[in-house]
């Protein structure tokens, strides 16, 4: 009852992250590790996020940045590419401390500058890199979002057009996680009846998401995404370290 009850909360959570409150849904994971093998968690939580990619790309159909969806689409599937064939190869605490120091590192450098004074533009190169790194990092452990907000924050998008750019963005890279998973053997013996569950919880978790963003002001949405954005950089890079030692003792 306590594994369906955690499993329950970490699908409203990833709901409420394609909902609007992007960086929420990276915790999922590590919740469940506290319990279940991290590629079971991984895997049982794939079909959620397919599920809630597609209600958000519905609820934000009208608001996105266009150029950065045509710069981090090819490149995040690139970086899915990459890491379905270096997976077997990568320790997951390697790549758990590099994903979260990027947000320490994006949430440090913007508040010790006491946030940015203007604005980047959405460039070609920075997003190639960013979004490979967002590819291989949601695919190994769902935790793509510190790499895709370091480089759409600087930007300073509006709220709802930052929201529908990460979903629409996480929509298709992982549609295509799906043929990799599978064929890596990750999806074999998943409890549907409870996957199923799992994505309704998550889908009433888009509409929550949702409604907290709409009432929120552009600066508080912008530093909430902050603080969680920290949090989460903070818990992977906790759960990294951990690791590490482990394999060492």
């Amino acid at each position: 009852m306590e594994q369906t009850i955690l499993l329950l909360i970490a699908a409203l959570v990833v709901g409420m992250s394609k909902g609007g409150l992007a960086s929420a849904a990276a915790i999922s994971v590590p919740l469940l590790s506290l319990f279940m093998n991290p590629i079971q968690a991984a895997a049982m939580l794939l079909p959620v996020y397919i599920v809630t990619d597609w209600v958000a790309v519905w609820l934000y159909r009208h608001e996105f940045s266009a150029r950065n969806l045509a710069i981090l689409i090819p490149s995040m599937l690139f970086g899915v590419a990459v890491a379905t064939v270096v997976t077997p190869y990568t320790p997951e605490s390697l790549l758990l401390i590099v994903t979260g120091g990027i947000g320490l590192w994006y949430c440090l450098r913007t508040w010790l500058r006491q946030g940015l004074a203007g604005h980047t533009e959405a460039r070609i190169l920075p997003g190639v890199f960013w979004g490979t790194v967002t590819g291989i990092t949601s695919f190994i452990t769902h935790s793509g979002g510190p790499p895709a907000q370091a480089y759409l924050l600087p930007q300073r998008l509006p709220k709802l057009k930052f929201a529908g750019t990460i979903a629409i963005a996480f929509a298709a890279g992982n549609l295509a996680k799906l043929p990799a998973y599978w064929e890596l053997g990750k999806l074999q013996g998943l409890n549907w009846h409870l996957t199923l569950a799992l994505a309704a919880t998550g889908i009433v978790g888009t509409r929550i998401g949702r409604a907290i963003s709409m009432v929120l002001s552009e600066t508080t949405y912008r530093r909430l995404i902050e603080i969680m954005l920290l949090l989460l950089s903070i818990t992977l890079l906790g759960k990294g370290g951990w690791m590490l030692i482990q394999a060492r003792l």
